[in-house]
């Protein structure tokens, strides 16, 4: 039996109410789209330590089968989001996908394999580089270096002052970025290096055609959200209805503000998922 929190809230704008609507009148058209740390999971000082809110993956089951698609869209390596939020193998989840390095890697639950084109010259050479790099302008203490495969992170959130750290490492690893052709994803308290071309709107876009949605709900917490955000309010423009949702975060108070729904944290996400289960029966 739900509690009162999984109760489906209303969205507070028009367009969102329209999303909501139009998922609920057609949800085997729809797609119901989630970033993974700070949507699904709960934000952690180690983002290895990162994991699935407890009852996240069981309120995903219980929905995917109601909708056209389930995805999750990361900046994380696709097989490291399976792994960190326990999505194989679950009953309900059989054709889950999981796209991974804002897309560039997709992981599909019916054949359990991620795809990949190859990966960008310029993130090995940043990897190499950047110990050194830090080293030289004196940035070492309390940020630390993310191997992800695709990409590679610096996070200040162990800093004295993380924002300052965070503010002073931008420009310089974007001119480190820009020499080895790649840009700077900023996020909570980390800068990203990673090949241009991709980002969570252009991997949600795609995904949306592809199933050839007419409904689309995303999900997110993180500044690397908002080209979802923007794909979602360009599909509405093409007459794809959308309901934005945000994981609340303070961090991210521009993420708040172009919502139609804040909900609060992982749980809240939770709560949205069993809320639209419940509406679906």
């Amino acid at each position: 039996m739900g509690s009162p929190t999984d109760r489906l809230p209303v969205p507070s704008t028009r367009a969102g109410r329209d999303g909501l609507a139009a998922i609920l009148a057609n949800p085997a058209k729809s797609v119901l789209a989630f970033d993974f740390d700070g949507t699904l999971a709960p934000i952690v000082p180690d983002p290895e330590q990162a994991r699935a809110h407890p009852e996240a993956v069981p309120a995903l089951a219980g929905l995917a089968p109601k909708v056209a698609s389930v995805a999750v869209v990361t900046g994380r390596p696709a097989g490291v989001a399976v792994r960190h939020g326990g999505f194989a193998g679950v009953a309900g989840l059989e054709h889950l996908v999981v796209l991974g390095h804002y897309g560039a890697e997709r992981w599909d639950a019916v054949s359990g394999e991620v795809s990949a084109p190859a990966p960008h010259p310029g993130v090995a050479a940043v990897r190499a580089e950047l110990p050194g790099f830090l080293d030289r302008i004196g940035a070492w203490q309390g940020t630390w270096i993310e191997e992800k495969g695709r990409a590679v992170a610096v996070h200040t959130r162990r800093a004295t002052d993380p924002q300052a750290a965070f503010d002073a490492l931008r420009e310089p690893l974007t001119d480190l970025a820009t020499r080895h052709g790649l840009i700077v994803e900023p996020g909570r308290m980390v800068l990203e290096l990673r090949p241009p071309g991709m980002d969570k709107g252009v991997a949600l876009v795609d995904h949306v055609r592809e199933i050839h949605a007419t409904a689309v709900l995303y999900a997110g917490d993180d500044l690397g959200d908002l080209p979802a955000f923007a794909a979602v309010e360009k599909l509405r423009s093409d007459g794809v209805p959308g309901l934005l949702v945000c994981s609340g975060s303070d961090e991210v108070t521009e993420l708040r503000e172009r919502a139609d729904l804040v909900v609060e944290g992982p749980a809240g996400v939770v709560g949205l998922l069993r809320g639209l289960a419940a509406q679906l029966r």
